[in-house]
């Protein structure tokens, strides 16, 4: 048996994926409310900055995989235009059903399909920009997943990695205290809920850092990965190559 983490917890390889569908079949009807209650609406910030960064252009082709409810999605198909297309996935058929219906509420029809980013049903080379927010540290092999990402960009393509990191070390002490304290009582109280918040608090201190996923992007492919820290560290936005 091959054990991997759950939050601090440690559990068999083969059930991690079922227990994060567990706590995002939770947390979907809430999922948009409580974003913007945990982060005080700055995630449509990140989620901003990213686009800018994405650069898109009409025609091009954009894989968004843990798209969860659509944000990105919606922001990248009215970049790519009627000429290019944007797929929309997730693992958790739930949260995708949850995006889906909130893409076609704003008269937005894109492809939206269950899938795992650790087996893309994709051939090589077809996209131009992969994007993954606030997915790739519930993933259970992220190397597995990370060269999947690579295979399916085209030369020159880019993967935009936006997930939570290591905040600096000046606000540790409060983001521990919010996270831990405050975080799974919101949860609680807004989707009632508290330990599946309690895990995604758990599960961004076992994400790498900054650093560490910089060399994992680069030691599964990518030529050239960057990344820009936002929030004191408290989110990053990594930026990977196909060379």
């Amino acid at each position: 048996m091959r054990s991997t983490h759950f939050g601090y917890q440690s559990v068999d390889e083969t059930e991690k994926a079922g227990h994060v569908k567990g706590v995002f079949d939770s947390v979907a009807p809430k999922y948009d409310l409580m974003n913007d209650l945990m982060s005080m609406g700055m995630h449509r910030l990140w989620k901003a900055y990213t686009v800018t960064v994405a650069n898109l252009h009409d025609g091009d082709q954009v894989l968004d995989i843990a798209g969860g409810t659509g944000d990105l999605a919606m922001a990248f198909a009215a970049k790519v235009g009627n000429s290019g297309q944007v797929v929309h996935t997730d693992i958790n058929e739930t949260m995708l059903r949850t995006g889906r219906d909130r893409l076609v509420d704003a008269g937005v029809v894109l492809p939206s399909l269950v899938c795992d980013a650790e087996k893309l049903p994709f051939p090589d080379n077809q996209f131009d920009l992969v994007s993954v927010a606030f997915g790739l540290r519930n993933m259970t092999h992220k190397d597995e997943a990370l060269k999947e990402m690579y295979r399916v960009l085209r030369p020159g393509g880019r993967l935009l990695v936006l997930e939570f990191s290591k905040v600096a070390k000046p606000l540790e002490k409060v983001y521990d205290w919010y996270s831990f304290k405050i975080l799974p009582r919101l949860g609680q109280m807004v989707a009632k809920d508290s330990a599946s918040y309690q895990y995604l608090a758990e599960s961004i201190r076992m994400h790498p850092s900054q650093e560490e996923l910089k060399t994992l992007m680069k030691s599964n492919g990518f030529g050239h990965v960057d990344y820009h820290n936002m929030s004191g560290g408290l989110v990053a936005l990594h930026l990977g190559i196909k060379c």
